[in-house]
């Protein structure tokens, strides 16, 4: 991108704190294989952290859409074109994972 910032600078401290959250939910994962735990468990902490990652995204590319494409559809053309692929890109690996 030729911007300065992205889309998500506004939102940058929330998306790191919810990211530090995932990060100790999936070090609490590690944790519960490491002593054990039963399976059950453990998949329903793997489903937690896979939620809230999932959100994360999500903020990820609502911003992308508010900030890079809306900007990129004032310009029109190749531009815009270019950024309407590349977010319905994103939103297909989204979906699919």
């Amino acid at each position: 991108m030729d911007h300065k910032t992205h889309g998500y600078v506004g939102n940058k401290d929330a998306l790191l704190t919810r990211l530090r959250r995932v990060e100790g939910q999936v070090r609490g994962v590690a944790r519960m294989i490491d002593e054990d735990t039963y399976c059950i468990d453990v998949l329903t902490q793997v489903s937690a952290a896979t939620k809230a990652l999932e959100a994360v995204a999500l903020a990820l590319l609502d911003d992308h859409l508010m900030h890079c494409v809306a900007e990129a559809t004032e310009q029109g053309g190749s531009v815009a074109e270019e950024k309407l692929r590349e977010a319905s890109a994103a939103i297909a690996r989204l979906v699919r994972s």
